[in-house]
Parts: C-alpha cells; sequence; structure tokens
C-alpha cells in the first residue's frame, strides 16, 4: 500500500502518517510532500499510489487547482482532501472536481479507518453529519465547467494554469520547453474543449479554482 501525504504543517503531517499507519499497517510506504512541487517526482516514482491526502492550501496548491492538476495528470489515483476549511459550499465543489473524499482536521483522526476504507473501496466519503449541508450548498463552479474542465490533457492544463497566470504563448513554450505553434495549438483546443472565444475568458474560468480570499484553507 502507498500513500502520499501532502500538507504543508509538520505536526499535521506526522499525525496522518501514524493514522494511517495504525490503519494500514507497518508495510505500507507513507510518503510526505510539504509542496505541490514535491507531490509530482512521488507521483512518478510511484505511479501505483493507492491515494493522497492533498491539503486544500499549500504551496504550489492554490484552492482545488491543485486537486484539478492531480485529476487531470493521475485520474486513477483517488485524492482526499484534507483542510481546516469546513464550509459545506467548499466541501461540495471538492467532490464536484473529483476529490473521492473531504476530512476537516477537526475531524477526530479515529474516522480516518472509515474514510480510507471508503476511498479503496471505489465509494466518497464524508464525515458523519455533514452530507446534508453539502448536498444543500450551492456550488461555487458549475458543473458544466467541471466536466469540461476534466476534458484537458495534462499539458493543455498546464497551459491554461499559465494563461490564467498571464504569460504569452512564447513564455508558455519557454516554460515548456516545446515550439510556440505546439502551445497554439494547446491553447485552440483549450478554447473548445472550454467552449469559449478567447484566452482571457480560459484565463478566467480557470480563476475560479482558486479560492476566495476569505476561505483560508
Amino acid at each position: 500500500m502507498i500513500a502520499i501525504i501532502a500538507d504543508d504543517h509538520p505536526l499535521f503531517r506526522v499525525a496522518l502518517a501514524q493514522a494511517s499507519s495504525a490503519i494500514l499497517g507497518n508495510d505500507a510506504l507513507l510518503l510526505q510532500a510539504q509542496t505541490m512541487e514535491q507531490v509530482w517526482p512521488l507521483l512518478r516514482q510511484h505511479p501505483d499510489t493507492h491515494f493522497i491526502f492533498l491539503d486544500l492550501k499549500m504551496p504550489g496548491s492554490d484552492g482545488f487547482t491543485g486537486l484539478s492538476a492531480l485529476r487531470t495528470e493521475y485520474p486513477d489515483v483517488p485524492v482526499i482532501m484534507v483542510s481546516a476549511e469546513e464550509d459545506p459550499v467548499i466541501i461540495k465543489q471538492a467532490l464536484a472536481l473529483g476529490a473521492a473524499a473531504y476530512i476537516p482536521k477537526s475531524v477526530p483522526l479515529e474516522l480516518l479507518s472509515d474514510a480510507i476504507s471508503a476511498v479503496l473501496n471505489g465509494d466518497s466519503w464524508l464525515p458523519p453529519g455533514l452530507a446534508d449541508d453539502v448536498n444543500n450548498a450551492k456550488p461555487l463552479i458549475d458543473n458544466d465547467f467541471a466536466e469540461r474542465l476534466e476534458q484537458l490533457t495534462p499539458q493543455q492544463f498546464r497551459v491554461l494554469k499559465m494563461i490564467a497566470d498571464g504569460l504569452l504563448n512564447k513564455q508558455i513554450a519557454y516554460e515548456m520547453n516545446v515550439q510556440e505553434t505546439t502551445i497554439k495549438q494547446h491553447v485552440s483546443a483549450i478554447l473548445r474543449k472550454l467552449n469559449v472565444n478567447n484566452r482571457t475568458l480560459a484565463g478566467i474560468m480557470f480563476e475560479k479554482l482558486r479560492l476566495p480570499e476569505s476561505y483560508t484553507g
């Protein structure tokens, strides 16, 4: 069993690792990352990872951007979101964007067993008592956009993020070490899949994945 714990709070990573080890057994390989940039090499080394604990807001993962990037790049690896944020709106959005489970950091670690078991069985999981509030919450992002986002390839997702960051095609080509014509092809495909007419609108849509400042994660 292989799991990745991605959180920028060392004490919480240790607590999560200890609780997970007790559930999964001493033979489980529990890898840790404190930034999103550290997650990618771990996944490349261990593409057979069984699941990932992902903090909602950590360096390199602003809001739902990390979750969406993981779902695009590694759609077969379940993501369990962990966060201090307990707003039903945020939880609903995480699930809509592909999170397999959502664990508020206030939840007793004893409930981890239920969450992990559900995810490994292919089910979703929420803490007891939150289901009704989450179901009734108004989504931050409409389902149509979430579905269109899933159509992007990993390369197109990275291009879209850089478009949202304000980079020009030639700058994106430099960052990705490809020809500018390749980026132009990606941009055309992105606009078509997102059903927008220009890169500005595409960037605005991507910004929806970044949480408003009122949410601290």
